[in-house]
Order: C-alpha cells, then sequence, then structure tokens
C-alpha cells in the first residue's frame, strides 16, 4: 500500500529547486557588477580585469596594499574616474542591470544613484549644517518640499542628529572632524542614493570616532549598498559582509586576487598571498 505522504509523483528534485532559488536571489539581490574592468592613465594601465558583484544592502570592502587601484577602482562606480584627463576604462560597470558608461545615460544621474564619501571631510564649512544637508537637493535641482523632514531623517541615519538638532545653524566648520564626516553621509543620503562609495572614510579620524562612523555603516546597509576601501583590516572585519583583496606586482597593473564573504577572506583564505596580506606580512 503506497504511502501517500511519500508518493513519488510528489517528490521535488531538490537540486533543481535549489538552483532556481538561488538563481532567483542572485537575480534580485546583485545592485552594482564590474566585467572585465580595465583602467589606464594616459598610456599607463592601474587596473586589469576586475570582475566583482555588490549585493542589494550589503558591505563589501576593498583591501589592498597602497597603489594597488583601490581608489581608482571604486570611482569607476560612478564615473567620476572620467574627470581625470588622459583617464580610460575598458568593460562594463552594471548598476541594477544597466551599463553606467552607455552613450545616453546621464553621469549626473548616476552620481546621485552612487553617492560617494571621499577620504578627508569634505562639508561647506560657512555653511550652516542644515544647509550643508540640502545643498545636494540644491544643486542637483531635486525640488524637495519637505526639508525639515529631510534633514532630521538623514542626520538620523547618519548618527549625527542628537549631537546636532538644537544648532542646526551654527556652521559646519564648527563640528569635529568625526562630526563633520558624518555631516557629509547625510548630505548624500539627502538625495536618496542606492549605492554609497567610502574611499578611505575613517582614515582622518581618532578612533571614537572612527567607532561611530562604523556604527553608521552597519545601520545604513539596512537601505543601503555600501563599498567602501579601507586599509584598516580589523575594520573591514568589523563591517564588511564581503571582501574583495586587491594586489598589484611593481610597474603592474592591480587586479582582484581574491573575493568572497569576509569570514572566509580573513578565516580560510584560498591564495598565500591573501592569508599574507590580512595576517600584516606585507603591505
Amino acid at each position: 500500500m503506497p504511502n501517500t505522504e511519500f508518493d513519488s509523483t510528489d517528490i521535488v528534485d531538490v537540486g533543481v529547486l535549489e538552483s532556481e532559488v538561488t538563481n532567483t536571489l542572485g537575480a534580485r539581490t546583485v545592485e552594482m557588477e564590474t566585467r572585465d574592468v580595465s583602467v589606464w592613465f594616459g598610456k599607463r594601465k592601474v587596473l586589469e580585469g576586475v570582475n566583482l558583484a555588490f549585493h542589494k544592502k550589503t558591505v563589501t570592502a576593498l583591501i589592498g596594499p597602497s597603489g594597488c587601484g583601490k581608489s581608482t577602482f571604486i570611482r569607476t562606480l560612478n564615473r567620476l574616474h572620467e574627470l581625470i584627463p588622459g583617464a580610460a576604462l575598458a568593460g562594463e560597470v552594471l548598476y541594477e542591470g544597466n551599463d553606467i558608461y552607455a552613450p545616453e545615460v546621464d553621469p549626473v544621474q548616476i552620481r546621485l544613484a552612487i553617492g560617494m564619501v571621499f577620504q578627508k571631510p569634505n562639508p561647506f564649512p560657512s555653511m550652516t549644517i542644515r544647509g550643508n544637508v540640502l545643498s545636494g537637493l540644491k544643486l542637483s535641482g531635486m525640488k524637495r518640499s519637505n526639508h525639515d523632514e529631510i534633514v532630521e531623517h538623514t542626520l538620523t541615519a547618519a548618527g549625527l542628529w542628537n549631537e546636532v538638532k538644537d544648532r542646526l545653524n551654527n556652521a559646519a566648520g564648527d563640528l569635529s572632524g568625526g562630526q563633520q564626516q558624518r555631516l557629509v553621509i547625510a548630505r548624500s543620503l539627502a538625495v536618496n542614493p542606492h549605492v554609497l562609495l567610502m574611499d578611505e572614510p575613517c582614515s582622518a579620524l581618532d578612533p571614537a570616532s572612527t567607532l561611530k562612523i562604523e556604527e553608521t555603516i552597519r545601520e545604513l546597509s539596512k537601505d543601503v549598498t555600501i563599498i567602501i576601501v579601507t586599509h584598516n583590516m580589523q575594520q573591514a572585519v568589523r563591517v564588511a559582509d564581503y571582501t574583495a583583496f586587491f594586489l598589484a606586482a611593481e610597474n603592474e597593473p592591480g587586479h582582484v586576487v581574491e573575493q568572497g564573504a569576509t569570514t572566509e577572506i580573513f578565516g580560510n583564505p584560498q591564495d598565500t598571498r591573501t592569508l599574507d596580506y590580512v595576517n600584516g606580512r606585507f603591505g
């Protein structure tokens, strides 16, 4: 007598099901992707064949020694790279499946969707805190009427609201370095980016300010995809879901040696160069 609970006609191929689920999740979660990206400054090739995928609402750390092309690479992700005279790029940079370097794509719109926070805080020092937050809207021509709500929401998201809510009309230059960096993050968030690029955002900050920025990064990743360049290995472990290790031999372009979950890159790297780097043997 057949057991209807395990009737063979109801059996699903688990392997096929897992494959379908994986493919579906992958299709839904990839926010940005680079395909065979190479970069030149004049005749000098500085990056070669970079293939990386960045998943929605995650943090990816780009690590590696100085001069291996990390900062150059992160600038290709919102077309800032092309502002440098003599710069050239080959390959594709996809955002939501579309090449951001396609002729019909407006780079200004790309930079609104894919924001950037630089190494040194760069608020407008004589402008008020409130004015700094709203400046991105004004410069981009975005029309919003709920300015008070935007200021509170973005400063809260950047972990700064409670520290400045009673002095929003003070000059941004009065803030500490760490507060200025969080203000810059709030300014970036005001235009509702889907991706936030960070090029060593804590390198000029003290440990306490660095911790606050890291807390902000983890909180922001619930809503925004974050890609961060860092030389701080402990920081990568603390904030990043994924890590890519860049390396460049002398007089050779930089490339990705290894990429994967941060726990694997630091706990079980597959390449001996990665192992040596994350253990501080060079770089």
